[in-house]
C-alpha cells in the first residue's frame, strides 16, 4: 500500500525580524510530539521567511515613482503599493483595471510580485517575497541538518492564482534538497507505450498538499513535515526553483496579454 503523511505543526509562534526558522520548527515540532527524521520534507510557508528577514515594508514610508503613478492610474492601485511592486519587479506583464501582472527580480511570474498583507501585522504593513527563496531554503536545511543530523529537503510555499483556472494553490517558491521533478520520459505505460513528455513538478504537488493543512486565514500551521514521500522523491543537492520558469522563448502565450 502506497501512502505518505503530512503533519501540519500547531502552536507555531509569531516570526519576528532575525527569528531561526529553523529553530522555531525544531522547537514546535517537539511540542508537537513529531520527530524529524531523514528523508522528511518540510513544506514552509514564504510569509514567515519573509518576516524573519525583515521584508515588511510600510506604506508611509514609500514615495511612488512617476511610472508607478502612470501605472496606479490604469489599475486603480494605491500608487505607492504600485511602487513597492515596481522596486520587485523587471518587467510588466499585463497592467489593467485592477490587475497587475509582473516578471518579479527572481524570474518569478505573478500578481503584484508576490506582494500582499494577509497575516502581516499592522494596517498598511506588505510582506514581499525573500530576496532569494532557494538560498532562503539553502541555509534553513542547513540549519535542519546541524540542529537534528538529519537530512530533509526544504520547501518554500506561496499562494498564486494560475492561467484559465478559478481559484488559487500553492506553488513552490524556493526549495533545497530535493529535485524539482518526477521525469516519467523514455518510461513505458500501462500498454508499452513510451512516454515522451511527462514530467511532473513534485515539488509544487507537495506544496499543495501542505496548503491543505496551512490554510489561509487564522490556522496559523505555517510549518508542514511531510513523511514518506522519500521512496517516489529523489533528493538532490543541486536544484533550484529556476528549473521550473518557462523561459521567454518557450512561452506559447507571450505577446498576448
Amino acid at each position: 500500500m502506497k501512502k505518505f503523511t503530512a503533519i501540519g505543526l500547531e502552536g507555531f509562534p509569531l516570526v519576528k525580524p532575525g527569528d531561526n526558522i529553523a529553530e522555531l520548527i525544531v522547537k514546535t515540532a517537539r511540542r508537537n510530539g513529531v520527530i524529524i527524521e531523514d528523508g522528511d520534507i518540510i513544506a514552509i510557508a514564504q510569509k514567515i521567511f519573509s518576516k524573519a528577514e525583515a521584508r515588511i515594508r510600510r506604506l508611509s514610508d514609500v514615495y511612488p515613482s512617476e511610472k508607478a503613478r502612470e501605472i496606479a492610474r490604469k489599475t486603480g492601485k494605491d500608487p505607492r503599493f504600485v511602487e513597492l511592486v515596481m522596486q520587485e519587479t523587471s518587467r510588466v506583464i499585463k497592467a489593467s483595471a485592477g490587475t497587475l501582472i509582473v516578471e518579479d527580480k527572481r524570474g518569478l511570474v505573478c500578481i503584484n510580485a508576490g506582494i500582499d498583507k494577509s497575516n502581516v501585522k499592522g494596517s498598511g504593513n506588505f510582506a514581499l517575497l525573500p530576496e532569494n527563496p532557494d538560498e532562503s531554503a539553502r541555509k534553513c536545511r542547513v540549519e535542519l541538518a546541524r540542529l537534528t543530523g538529519k537530512n530533509v529537503a526544504v520547501i518554500i510555499c506561496d499562494t498564486y492564482s494560475r492561467p484559465f483556472r478559478r481559484g488559487q494553490v500553492n506553488f513552490a517558491i524556493g526549495i533545497a534538497g530535493i529535485k524539482t521533478f518526477k521525469d516519467y520520459r523514455g518510461l513505458k505505460d500501462l500498454f508499452g507505450y513510451t512516454i515522451k513528455v511527462k514530467r511532473t513538478a513534485v515539488v509544487d504537488e507537495i506544496a499543495c498538499a501542505a496548503e491543505l493543512l496551512m490554510g489561509q486565514a487564522n490556522e496559523a500551521v505555517p510549518v508542514v513535515i511531510i513523511k514518506g514521500l522519500n521512496p517516489f522523491v529523489e533528493f538532490s543537492e543541486q536544484s533550484s526553483i529556476s528549473e521550473l520558469y518557462i523561459s521567454r522563448e518557450e512561452d506559447l502565450f507571450k505577446n498576448t496579454l
